[in-house]
């Protein structure tokens, strides 16, 4: 899932307003760097999602018999090697 940067900082502003009025954190720096920080952490997080994806076509497409996107077989398997992928690289 690709996402705007106009939506990307929209979310900073909503996950940084929640941890405040939660007292989920205690600001020892100024917003704009926190909020900067949860955009990086975002952003990073949506690449290494992007690569898992990647990853897991290349491997359903590599297969002899032919799963058509979209079928339930290939939601099935698609689920079942991202989430194997997501495991093995610390996201699961």
């Amino acid at each position: 899932m690709k996402l705007s940067d106009d939506k990307i900082s929209h979310l900073t502003h909503v996950i940084l307003k929640g941890l405040l009025e939660k007292g989920a954190i205690t600001p020892i720096d100024e917003e704009g760097h926190i909020r900067r920080e949860i955009k990086r952490v975002i952003i990073n997080e949506l690449k290494v999602a992007e690569g898992i994806d990647e990853s897991v076509r290349k491997k359903l497409q590599s297969y002899s018999k032919k799963i058509h996107e979209g079928g339930s077989e290939w939601d099935v398997m698609y689920n079942k090697l991202y989430d194997e992928e997501a495991s093995r690289k610390g996201r699961g």
